[in-house]
């Protein structure tokens, strides 16, 4: 028996700093890491994994080549991913997943899953191993390490963020459903190809009678209107200067008042996010 270390990278900030974290702070573990290919992820997504395999100094594992989210969607009957039904996850990242650790399990390999749980996020669960041999280890929670803590890691490192963090909270799925209507205003500014993909993935669910739409009660023709926008826009920055004004300004930490559009979900949004995509 052997033991094995994997740790999945979502092309999110969270399990990018974890694994600059293991690295740094476990340089004797020897890690295979993989990154669950929907085949509609953000051009910024493939140039962070670069970025990422040059300080991690080995290549990071693609999962999925074939079975992509449009295989996906043909099995699903063209009904989009929603919060209630999350084929998606289920489909594109865990059960890539499950396949590719298998084998290892097979031959009575012991292996640990690293999960980037940070240590201010009680609330959240990491993935559940239905595994003897399947261990899931979450060390940022056991080292106490916070939001705050995870800027740090990847600021100190070198590494940094993500390009689409200057413009959208979730990680790089490009139609995920738990987007915010201000970065589908931002998709369409910044990719507007993928936005009308969009629109034709919507129209064709439509039509195959899913009852879903990406943005929450509102389809992308509606939400693209010139006046919805504009209202959009107005709400989003009405948003922003409350939750500014609440914040108490930290001189030895002033990129604290930097926007972070992970917590400014509108009324009619909800918020949340699939775990396992969103790290």
């Amino acid at each position: 028996m052997a033991e094995r270390h994997v740790l999945g990278i979502s092309g999110g900030r969270d399990s990018a700093a974890l694994a600059v974290f293991i690295r740094q702070t476990r340089p004797e573990l020897d890690v295979d890491y993989f990154f669950t290919d929907t085949g509609k992820e953000l051009p910024e997504v493939y140039e962070f994994l670069g970025r990422l395999e040059g300080f991690l100094g080995k290549p990071i594992a693609r999962l999925n080549p074939r079975r992509d989210f449009d295989f996906w969607l043909r099995e699903y009957n063209h009904f989009l991913p929603s919060a209630q039904t999350r084929w998606c996850t289920r489909q594109l990242k865990l059960a890539p997943f499950e396949q590719w650790v298998r084998p290892m399990l097979a031959t009575g390999d012991k292996v640990t899953t690293y999960v980037a749980i940070r240590a201010d996020e009680e609330y959240r669960e990491g993935y559940s191993s239905k595994h003897e041999r399947l261990t899931v280890s979450l060390p940022f929670r056991e080292s106490g390490v916070d939001k705050r803590g995870v800027l740090d890691i990847l600021d100190s490192s070198g590494v940094g963020l993500p390009k689409y963090y200057d413009w959208r909270s979730r990680s790089g799925c490009t139609f995920c459903f738990f987007q915010q209507k201000i970065e589908w205003v931002r998709l369409r500014e910044r990719h507007p190809e993928a936005y009308e993909e969009a629109k034709g993935y919507e129209k064709s669910a439509l039509e195959h009678g899913s009852p879903f739409t990406w943005s929450q009660g509102e389809p992308l023709s509606e939400l693209e209107k010139p006046a919805r926008i504009q209202q959009i826009v107005w709400d989003y920055e009405k948003r922003k200067q409350r939750d500014l004004k609440k914040r108490p300004v930290n001189p030895l930490r002033p990129l604290e008042s930097i926007e972070d559009i992970d917590d400014l979900f509108g009324e009619d949004e909800g918020g949340g996010a699939c775990v396992i995509c969103h790290k």
